[in-house]
């Protein structure tokens, strides 16, 4: 069995350790016994679904027996990294009846996040291309999905009680241990992709994952069938070779756990080959073929704010701790804090290449050298880092 890490479609983005944010609703006690009920079929949760700005939905059974070794082993191999709490509940992730008793089925939920403009993938290249600008994960450049996907689940669940009766059920999206992904798989709302992500035919991969554990027995839906066939440009284009084989993500080698999981120093052998990644890598999925297909969400709150799309570096670098905080209010981004804000821009603005020009360079210089005695040891030895680098730029003999 692949060893598939629990990782959500936003990358290494995994499940947060807030088991107590999760909106929920006990059993009800002496209603209509669950078997009994006259519950809504898929086409009518499919109509729920979508007017609240939901793609697709589906069901999923519960036994999670068969991806349990493959979970196992993915963490036996140290491959989660630093994220300790993916091996401290990996209980809870496989026997979804310990985080939710009583639960048989879970509503898995998908919700586009892709950019609206069509020609999104070229000009995300472009950004990358261009080592002056900042590269956001695209997922990342509007609202907070933890919070929008739930409550809008929790608006769903509110519409089924009020059809069926009161029912139990915990929402999530990336806010607890389950295994997302796997259940979205299970569910029909795609196929797991060699990046490890899920894809779907008609919308690529570029959606977030929902899930609704729930005390219902609704019929599963059948899973997708694979279409990845030979192609392995996600395995090719990843600038950290942390797709080691197909199914097989090593975290510690991803660009979004370097940068939004893992609170340590970047190791220097990696910051070259992060360019201008700031938060999160989006390279294996602008290279894959099903994302032609990818279209805008329906939900508006995934709009890009602030101009973050291809942001100046020394513009975000110069960010105090107050405008940061403004800046990404209801954001994901403001999870990882200022101080790793501040040491991924310092490795982003060490990798300027000469052909930025001797004006951004020189630009960039003064940025981080005005952060030189930063009071976070993180931020200066970075800093140190990049002006080494910048130095060197600078000292190289033009073409």
């Amino acid at each position: 069995m692949a060893i598939s890490p629990p990782i959500t479609t936003a990358g290494v983005e995994a499940s947060v350790d807030r088991l107590q944010d999760s909106a929920r609703s006990d059993p009800p006690q002496g209603d209509v016994p669950s078997l009994q009920r006259t519950l809504p079929d898929l086409a009518t949760l499919s109509q729920w679904a979508r007017a609240l700005g939901f793609e697709s939905i589906g069901v999923a059974g519960l036994d999670l027996s068969e991806a349990e070794p493959g979970l196992r082993a993915w963490l036996e191999a140290g491959w989660h990294g630093s994220m300790d709490y993916l091996a401290r509940h990996a209980d809870l992730r496989v026997q979804p009846d310990r985080l939710m008793p009583g639960a048989m089925t879970a509503l898995m939920v998908s919700a586009n996040y892709t950019p609206s403009d069509p020609a999104w993938v070229n000009e995300a290249w472009t950004t990358i291309s261009r080592s002056e600008r900042a590269y956001i994960a695209r997922y990342a450049l509007g609202r907070d999905y933890h919070k929008v996907v739930r409550r809008r689940l929790q608006q769903l669940t509110d519409r089924m009680a009020g059809e069926i009766g009161p029912f139990g059920y915990r929402v999530f999206c990336d806010s607890a241990p389950v295994m997302e992904v796997e259940l979205a798989r299970r569910a029909g709302l795609g196929w797991r992709g060699k990046h490890t992500l899920l894809i779907d035919r008609q919308r690529g991969s570029t959606f977030f994952i929902g899930t609704v554990y729930t005390d219902l027995p609704l019929s599963p839906s059948h899973p997708a069938s694979e279409h990845c066939g030979r192609c392995e440009r996600c395995m090719e284009v990843c600038p950290t070779a942390a797709i080691v084989a197909p199914y097989r993500l090593d975290a510690r080698r991803c660009i979004a756990y370097l940068t939004i999981e893992s609170k340590a120093p970047i190791p220097e052998s990696m910051r070259p080959l992060i360019g201008n990644r700031v938060f999160g890598c989006d390279d294996c999925q602008l290279s894959c073929p099903w994302n032609r297909f990818a279209q805008a969400p329906s939900i508006s709150d995934f709009a890009p704010r602030h101009g973050l799309e291809a942001a100046d570096l020394v513009e975000l670098f110069n960010w105090d701790r107050e405008t940061f905080e403004r800046l990404t209010a209801g954001s994901a981004i403001r999870r990882i804090g200022h101080e790793r804000w501040l040491r991924n821009l310092a490795v982003a603005l060490g990798n300027l290449s000469a052909e930025a020009g001797t004006p951004a360079i020189d630009a960039a210089a003064r940025a981080l050298t005005a952060r030189a005695e930063d009071p976070s040891d993180l931020v200066r030895e970075h800093v140190r880092w990049a002006l080494g680098r910048l130095s060197a730029v600078l000292r190289a003999p033009s073409s």
